[in-house]
């Protein structure tokens, strides 16, 4: 066996292995067992165009020089994504240990003790942060967790309204990033969103909620205990979009009248990444637990009496409830949320407060030395946040020095802001101090001592669960992981045979780089020019996947299978309206398909029609025709599975595809069975028009126990 070939070192069945099952099956080669399998009419005809195959260490070079073209500096730049130190016990135990990221999703609880426990104190962590009563674990980002309570907010409120309520207001000074998902999510389910000043906000009865921002994007701290009693005496719910590092020092969105809290916690340990992945939290009361979305873990007895935990409520989800579900969430970066809940369990509520003090007390600090620098400050209230306005042209210099001296602020238009964190020392202070010391800005200071009043300073306890408060050294730390790690089945125990979306690798050599600084600490903000790797990165990776999958561009944006296929859902809706087509909202889906897809078409503001399956599992050519015929005025395409779920390379794939298009619409392939095609067909052979790869499942990005994923869309 070659040493240095990747293959021979990481594809399982060797020669013998290989002709044992060949026999068992009744062939007597792989060749012909793909042409019993595949069918010809859809087989690749040449060899894909993509680069020669390295070896594991030429790889690593590669990488690594890729890697240097990213440049890391000191960014202060905020707006939900801040510096923090993953403990190495956590950093090595957790996300470099593939007992941990190789696990599936806990559905079999049974195998699942050790996850699932670690995703309970997730929950447990945040209900005390938060307080509020019930928490999930997890979501995929602050952004679609904000959207996630936008649609829970109008089916409570429309169902006591009857649909009066359309309209979602939205602070004009949350999240950019927040905004953006929001408004998008809003438009196919004719959701107007109204962006405006929470306190001059005056919403009637049309509003059926509003979202905040806490600490907002300017960084001030508000109260909104008013607005939420305003809203309150209309039926109408708040979310409140908060820093969860915050709420150590601050007083809890529950405390105040929050109905709905949602966030990330990429705070508690978790890498920058350049923008993920990070575990969101959604938090909410405990009447509206059959609406929340995502899963919920909890305790109950196993046959012996014994306490045991198991995944509560999936009634709720989309793989029982489909086109019916609260939600298409299925991955939901599961390994990031267990990070942040060990990041809790080791420092526990006291080392919590004292990191959120301490970067509190550095930004105090800062905002005295702007004040008798003369700067105007924008926020009278700060956790950690300061903004400062000045002329364009001082806000230049500003940014000029700060470049030469490494660091990265946040700037719009006449502000910059400076956000702290828990890596900023006091030698970064100084260096921070020389950035401001020769401008020569002179306003009336406006400074207060103490950036959180009174009225604000939380003084109810939080985490004192026992789990939060045993496990403070390393050892201690150590033995609790790796108690939990027993609980669980992984790919350090044994196969998971649980279908082709699974049973993928995650070799050492391919996610070793992710731990590297060069990946790991880059803001998602930063210039361009000091992310040159990533970009390369990413460019190269969408010439590939166009290429694997027969078409002709490729967006890396979504973070999930299920977000992947509600763009590419999106995009099929924007096709039939640039074609003055836009009445084209019926969407064909095979009885057998999994239940994001129905869930997705509903989310894309699209009617589901279900196409009956043949004994066999696959797609019943007469209802389909039937299902066209009825529809094809309305036809906006078909969701297919390839191969399907039964692991079928269906034959009459391509007529199937082609009917569809000669009823006007267009055909999307889920990829979640990608594996299964790469090298013999693609999507593109069998004629559909757009796909998602789930790449935590055809490629080499680990499935941690329910996440992380990515779900890039392809077009033809």
């Amino acid at each position: 066996m070659p040493t240095n070939e990747f293959k021979g070192r990481h594809i399982g069945p060797d020669s013998r292995e290989l002709n044992a099952m060949l026999q068992h099956v009744g062939v007597n080669s792989l060749d012909e067992l793909i042409d019993l399998t595949v069918p010809a009419s859809i087989r690749s005809e040449k060899e894909l165009d993509i680069p020669e195959a390295q070896s594991e260490y030429e790889y690593l070079r590669h990488l690594k020089k890729i890697a240097q073209k990213n440049k890391i500096h000191r960014s202060y730049i905020g707006q939900g994504y801040y510096g923090t130190l993953t403990p190495s016990v956590i950093l090595r135990n957790i996300f470099e240990n593939p007992a941990w990221y190789t696990q599936y999703t806990p559905y079999q609880a049974e195998i699942s003790q050790g996850r699932l426990e670690a995703l309970l104190n997730f929950q447990t962590a945040i209900m005390d942060l938060t307080g509020m009563p019930l928490a999930n674990a997890s979501l995929l980002d602050e952004g679609t967790a904000a959207a996630e309570a936008m649609i829970m907010a109008s089916g409570i409120y429309n169902k006591k309204k009857k649909g009066a309520g359309t309209k979602f207001f939205i602070d004009k000074n949350i999240f950019q990033q927040t905004k953006d998902v929001v408004i998008g999510r809003a438009m196919p389910l004719n959701i107007e969103v109204i962006e405006g000043n929470w306190n001059e906000a005056d919403l009637d009865e049309s509003y059926f909620g509003a979202l905040v921002q806490y600490p907002d994007s300017l960084g001030s701290v508000n109260s909104y205990k008013s607005f939420a009693d305003s809203l309150h005496e209309k039926n109408q719910l708040l979310v409140a979009a908060a820093d969860i590092l915050s709420l150590a020092v601050i007083q809890s969105p529950g405390s105040w009248g929050a109905d709905v809290v949602v966030g990330n916690t990429q705070r508690f340990g978790v890498p920058m990444g350049f923008g993920g992945p990070h575990a969101a939290y959604f938090a909410t009361t405990e009447k509206y637990k059959r609406q929340i979305p995502g899963r919920i873990i909890g305790v109950s007895q196993d046959r012996l009496g014994n306490p045991a935990l198991r995944m509560a409520l999936q009634t709720r989800e989309q793989h029982i409830k489909r086109e019916k579900a609260t939600s298409n969430i299925c991955t939901a970066q599961a390994l990031l949320a267990i990070m942040a809940s060990m990041y809790a369990c080791y420092h526990g509520p006291d080392g919590i407060r004292a990191i959120a003090e301490r970067i509190h007390d550095k930004t105090n600090k800062f905002q005295q030395f702007l004040k008798s620098r003369g700067y105007k400050i924008l926020n009278d209230t700060y956790f950690d946040t300061l903004t400062i306005e000045a002329e364009k042209d001082d806000i230049e210099e500003i940014r000029i020095r700060a470049l030469k001296n490494r660091f990265n602020f946040f700037y719009n238009g006449n502000t910059v802001s400076i956000s702290f964190d828990e890596t900023v020392t006091h030698a970064d202070l100084e260096d921070l101090k020389s950035v401001f010391e020769n401008n020569k800005v002179q306003h009336a200071s406006n400074g207060v001592e103490y950036g959180i009043p009174q009225i604000i300073q939380r003084e109810v306890d939080y985490m004192d669960h026992p789990v939060f408060n045993s496990h403070h050294t390393e050892t201690k730390m150590m033995r609790y992981i790796k108690s939990l790690e027993n609980k669980d089945l992984s790919l350090v125990h044994s196969m998971i045979p649980l279908g082709s979306c699974t049973m993928k690798l995650n070799a050492a050599t391919e996610l070793i780089p992710v731990s590297w600084p060069e990946f790991s600490l880059l803001h998602p903000f930063a210039p361009k020019d000091q992310a040159l790797g990533y970009h390369q990165i990413f460019e190269e990776l969408e010439q590939y996947l166009s290429e694997i999958t027969g078409f002709k561009a490729c967006t890396l944006q979504p973070n999930s299978g299920a977000q992947g296929e509600y763009a590419g859902l999106m995009l099929i809706r924007a096709y039939h309206e640039k074609h003055n087509e836009g009445n084209r909202n019926v969407v064909l889906i095979p009885s057998s398909a999994h239940g994001t897809n129905p869930a997705s078409a509903i989310m894309a503001g699209m009617k589901v029609v279900v196409v009956a399956c043949d004994d066999e599992g696959n797609i019943s050519l007469e209802d389909l025709k039937l299902k066209i015929e009825e529809h094809k005025e309305v036809l906006a395409g078909i969701m297919i599975t390839y191969p399907s779920t039964h692991g079928v390379f269906e034959e009459d794939v391509i007529e199937v595809c082609d009917r569809t298009h000669d009823a006007g619409g267009l055909v999307y392939m889920d990829g979640a069975n990608m594996n299964a095609q790469v090298g013999l067909t693609s999507p593109g052979a069998i004629h559909s028009d757009v796909c998602h790869l789930n790449l935590h499942k055809t490629f080499s990005i680990p499935h941690g126990g329910g996440g992380p994923g990515m779900g890039p869309v392809c077009v033809n």
